[in-house]
């Protein structure tokens, strides 16, 4: 593949084609279905057997792609209301930013986690089959959005600050009231290891996100000077 079109490919004009947020909107929704059903015994059990307050916790990625959803449809919403428009910019530091935000940061963390706990067990024994390797790419997927968006997106820091507080409060439910996800049988005593490495990946996510905004504000920066 040519240089030239690999750069088009992490274009923005290719990314925000009608056509990829559709493709995006579409794989990421049923993504999304597929993953709360996924959830759903575990969703049951935390319900009935510890507490109906601990169900906003329990499903990690599908919540990641549902906020990723909800990024593509404001981009959606740009191509018919116009890339400048003053309601949409205004609405950056509302919540378009904290669902730009979420999707950023819990995409990444849930993208990579997810990944390095199948391949974790497959270390220690566990068998790969064929669902092992679906959810596999479609975890790298979600890392790989959410990271190539970052030209079309808008949050700014407050977001960010706010998703880094629900994201470091998910990890201590998870490890304290043990809703975390169910885990291959062989990982189970690796728990404590598990944990701390979550803990770090939210710190690196977060730290990812707001890299992103810095480096989008400071891009901005030379626009307005050039004019």
């Amino acid at each position: 593949m040519s240089e030239w079109r690999l750069r088009y490919l992490v274009s923005t004009s290719f990314l925000g084609s009608g056509f990829m947020l559709w493709s995006l909107f579409w794989v990421n929704f049923l993504g999304t279905i597929y993953g709360y059903i996924w959830y759903g015994q575990q969703l049951v059990y935390t319900a009935e057997k510890q507490s109906p307050w601990f169900l906003p916790f329990v499903p990690d990625s599908p919540t990641a792609s549902l906020f990723f959803t909800g990024a593509i449809v404001y981009l959606l919403l740009d191509q018919n209301r116009g890339r400048h428009d003053a309601i949409l910019r205004q609405s950056a530091g509302g919540f378009r930013g904290f669902v730009e935000a979420f999707a950023v940061v819990t995409s990444i963390k849930y993208g990579i986690w997810a990944v390095t706990m199948i391949f974790a067990a497959a270390a220690q024994g566990d068998i790969l089959v064929w669902q092992d390797w679906m959810l596999t790419f479609s975890h790298l997927g979600m890392a790989a959005e959410a990271l190539l968006f970052v030209n079309l997106y808008r949050y700014r820091w407050p977001s960010v600050a706010i998703v880094a507080c629900w994201s470091l409060l998910n990890d201590f439910m998870d490890y304290t009231f043990d809703v975390y996800p169910r885990l291959p049988s062989v990982l189970e005593d690796d728990l404590s290891t598990i944990q701390a490495f979550t803990v770090t990946l939210s710190i690196c996510s977060i730290a990812a996100a707001l890299g992103m905004w810095i480096a989008r504000e400071k891009r901005a920066a030379k626009r307005r000077k050039a004019v």
